[in-house]
């Protein structure tokens, strides 16, 4: 006997809201450069590196993540390619994610671009004033940050998510208490969690495409297909949810970043300042997250795709440059073994703390110069050509 959807007690009002910020790295760029906004650009590295981001006018060309840049200037040769500007993300999705708690102190941060919110708590006695409220929250992300975002809403954190993925960009769907299987019914067995494009694939084999041709098998032809996870499928593709709103998130266990180089570079000397400048542009937002960090990894990639990798640990975490500094010429030693030019570079940062109290000796020392960086980091911020800290900040033929 085939399985049918089952009827299941649900809450009378959709109060789970999950948030998924549109294109986020590009609307972060945008939100600074507003007359690209409707044309097709992409955040992405040099001619050799990798779109991690790309507007809708750019997918609709067939630009996606994460496409090889070279790649996706053949697909779309007017793409315009925007630069990752350092310390703006993290920003906004902070600034985002605050505002969410102007309407619910339950807030899930997920990611830096996603998250739930649980309106449960605050009152609400109709589904209309709900949709009401989480359009006044979307059009002020927009309003205050330049951030499109899409929004579902629904009974539970499932159905919300997938109801956020429904319209974008700027989307906005409610999926009525009670009629979560017949809204997922009619979608692609992909909406359903860890159904990626193979099994996607496996599945359209054996006759099911879409959500409700579960429903059409029994119990054994479920288990010949997910094993004893069939009982848990089928859950989802009802539209079942038990998982709660938590305001826990952990923070970012690491700040990396990294640059592919538009033609290979064999000299230890500019690499050596390209490894400091990216200490430069890291310091500033572990600073603005109030952490600290203790171990730097420099990664290295040859020509041939290898990579070699070398990190050390600080005595202990610092928000400052300097400590760091010291640690990128024996770092590169140890990871560039072959000296072969190389095509990237990449510096992280782990062991990520929260500020505390200054222990080492030179505490007061510290604190003059986390004073200083501070007062730089602002000046930077607003823009222009910045403060030059240090002579590796100088490009070769720079004055």
């Amino acid at each position: 006997m085939p399985i049918l959807p089952l009827i299941v007690t649900t809450p009378a009002l959709p109060t789970v809201v999950h948030l998924d910020a549109d294109a986020f790295f590009v609307s972060c760029e945008l939100s600074m450069k507003p007359e690209l906004r409707g044309t097709k650009c992409a955040v992405g590295g040099r001619e050799r590196g990798i779109i991690s981001s790309a507007s809708y006018e750019a997918r609709a060309c067939g630009v996606y993540t994460p496409m090889p840049t070279k790649l996706a200037l053949k697909v779309c040769p007017d793409l315009i390619l925007l630069p990752h500007t350092v310390g703006i993300y993290s920003k906004k999705s902070r600034e985002m994610f605050d505002l969410c708690e102007t309407l619910t102190p339950i807030v899930q941060r997920n990611s830096i671009d996603e998250g739930y919110l649980d309106l449960g708590p605050c009152g609400f006695r109709t589904a209309e004033e709900i949709q009401k409220r989480v359009r006044v929250l979307q059009l002020r992300i927009w309003d205050d940050l330049q951030i499109p975002t899409s929004f579902g809403i629904a009974a539970n954190k499932l159905v919300a998510a997938i109801a956020s993925k429904a319209n974008k960009p700027k989307g906005f769907t409610v999926v009525p208490p009670g009629a979560e299987a017949a809204y997922l019914a009619p979608l692609k067995i992909s909406v359903i969690p860890g159904v990626g494009k193979k099994s996607e694939e496996r599945l359209a084999a054996e006759g099911i495409r879409l959500v409700s041709d579960l429903f059409t098998r029994n119990e054994r032809e479920l288990e010949a297909l997910f094993g004893r996870g069939w009982r848990e499928m089928l859950a989802m593709a009802r539209g079942e949810d038990d998982r709660e709103v938590h305001t826990e998130y952990e923070d970012a266990k690491s700040y990396s970043t990294q640059e592919t180089f538009g033609h290979d570079i064999g000299d230890f000397a500019e690499i050596e300042c390209i490894a400091k400048r990216m200490i430069d542009e890291l310091m500033p937002a572990i600073r603005t997250d109030g952490k600290r960090v203790k171990t730097m990894t420099v990664k290295v990639r040859y020509p041939g795709m290898e990579n070699s990798t070398a990190g050390r640990s600080l005595v202990e975490a610092t928000d400052l440059e300097a400590p760091f500094y010291a640690l990128v010429e024996p770092l590169l030693k140890a990871a560039w073994t072959k000296r072969r030019p190389l095509r990237l570079v990449s510096v992280r940062f782990s062991s990520v703390e929260e500020k505390g109290t200054q222990l080492e000796m030179f505490a007061h020392t510290d604190e003059k110069k986390r004073r200083l960086a501070a007062v730089l980091d602002k000046l930077n911020a607003q823009g222009g050509n910045g403060v030059v800290r240090h002579g590796h900040q100088l490009k070769q033929g720079q004055d």
